[in-house]
């Protein structure tokens, strides 16, 4: 097998001798690229920020800023990355570099001032300023807001990105201040061209594997023969527990790149959603075919965890306080969990059996997600969290209900971080199905939802908080839909 090597500014690198559990932040530090900060180690500052080509949506490539401190190095094996000292362009020996757009920019309008968290703002923007499809209006678009500049700009691309002294207004300013692409930019001229191809990748170190197979049933064969093994995709969680908590395996089992996990088909009964596929890739494939998933999105973390994070393992790690659960519960999702002995379907609503526990059977892996159609027509998801995006939840409600001459023919409400799993409220569900849409019958469903689950108190929220919000969901839904579904 070849030795595990990574593209790094154009300059390919071996990967050893890194340990396997050893991150890209660390990888890259250890070899003077040090414009890549530890800030949190968890994946909520962005200091570490780095783009890495993936197979783009709407071109062969896409440059995708991820936290480098999540990522171990050994997952980027064969790929390529970009650090905020690649955006430069090198100018003739003894003579300055030229900055990049994005680094000209924050530099003029004084988007810089200790300069820490600098080059992770700077490559998130780099991964926005080359998104396809961000054009400049005349005018702002229908339904413009403060969070989308006139250059089409998203802000939320900078949303997992913190500074402390800075200020927020000079970083918008650069942000919104941002042209297109030059023709002969070269990092806009690489998305044109296919990204790497995954490689099979088995990298030992010191009794510790690093294991990436070219296929499905070659991964669920060494799951079989290595009940230990960690399954991982995009880090957001296991990258956590390797920094803060030190965890490490012995091996570890690499899913991301598998093509069996990365497909997005629509059926004419169901959405097949692969477990490998990143939530930035559905929410751009999607791109709002289902309005549940559309409103999680941006709640969901920020955009640097979203570009690695997965609906596969936020349902495999089994959290009660994972954002996608409650929705999924909602839709009447199902789960699709594969073994080398063979697939089976699992509802959701059977697949939680206590906490962080499931009827995944070792050796099983979440394959897909399978939602049926057609979807229900009134839908909302409401998160309540102590800050607006990047944080955990306190309380997540979904909300899919029919809604057929004013009277509720189906509801499925979904509940995070009620209980000990996401649950479905059937109480709440049971008041309102059979029942004229309208406030009496809101309200009455409202003090049922009050009831499901049992909440605790904790740094986040108390029991009480939590229960009332829960009641006061179900009244903000009837708020923002009575005039609408009645028309």
């Amino acid at each position: 097998m070849v030795a595990a090597r990574i593209t790094v500014n154009g300059k390919e690198t071996a990967i050893s001798p890194a340990a396997p559990h050893t991150t890209t932040l660390d990888f890259l530090r250890d070899r003077g690229l040090t414009g890549t900060k530890e800030g949190c180690a968890e994946g909520e500052c962005g200091a570490c920020s780095v783009l890495v080509a993936r197979p783009g949506v709407h071109k062969p490539t896409d440059w995708v800023a991820v936290n480098a401190c999540l990522v171990p190095v050994a997952a980027l094996d064969g790929q390529e990355i970009t650090t905020s000292e690649g955006l430069a362009t090198a100018g003739e020996p003894g003579t300055p570099s030229t900055l990049h757009p994005v680094q000209q920019e924050m530099a003029v309008r004084g988007g810089s001032q200790c300069g820490y968290c600098t080059p992770g703002f700077v490559c998130s923007m780099a991964a926005e300023y080359y998104r396809p499809g961000r054009c400049a209006h005349a005018e702002p678009p229908e339904g413009a807001d403060a969070e989308h500049g006139p250059n089409g700009f998203d802000l939320h691309a900078l949303s997992g990105n913190l500074c402390r002294c800075t200020g927020y207004r000079p970083i918008r300013d650069a942000a919104f201040a941002v042209g297109t692409p030059a023709d002969d930019d070269p990092l806009a001229r690489r998305r044109e061209e296919a990204p790497p191809a995954p490689v099979a990748t088995e990298y030992t170190r010191d009794g510790r594997t690093f294991v990436r197979k070219e296929t499905l049933a070659e991964t669920l064969r060494v799951l079989s023969e290595r009940p230990d093994a960690v399954p991982v995709a995009g880090s957001t969680d296991w990258g956590v527990e390797v920094n803060i908590r030190s965890r490490r395996a012995d091996c570890v089992v690499a899913l991301d790149r598998l093509p069996e996990l990365r497909e997005l088909r629509v059926e004419s009964d169901h959405i097949e959603i692969g477990a490998a596929l990143t939530l930035t890739e559905i929410e751009r494939r999607l791109d709002g075919g289902v309005p549940l998933l559309a409103d999680l999105f941006p709640q969901f973390a920020s955009r640097l965890i979203r570009n690695g994070a997965t609906l596969g393992g936020n349902l495999g790690t089994g959290s009660p306080i994972g954002d996608s659960p409650p929705v999924l519960l909602a839709l009447e999702a199902s789960v699709v969990l594969a073994h080398a002995d063979g697939e089976r379907e699992v509802p959701l609503a059977e697949y939680f059996t206590g906490y962080r526990q499931s009827v995944r059977r070792p050796g099983e892996l979440i394959r897909a997600v399978r939602i049926p159609l057609p979807l229900s027509r009134v839908t909302a998801f409401h998160k309540i969290a102590k800050r607006r995006f990047d944080d955990i939840s306190s309380v997540a409600v979904a909300f899919a209900l029919d809604i057929e001459d004013g009277v509720v023919r189906k509801a499925r409400i979904g509940l995070g971080g009620v209980a000990a799993t996401p649950i479905r409220a059937r109480s709440a569900e049971a008041a309102l199905e059979g029942r004229a849409w309208s406030a009496e019958t809101c309200e009455a469903a409202a003090a049922l939802l009050r009831a499901e689950g049992t909440p605790m108190s904790d740094h986040r929220a108390s029991a009480g908080y939590r229960a009332a919000m829960l009641g006061q969901s179900m009244l903000k839904l009837y708020a923002q839909t009575s005039e609408a579904v009645s028309a």
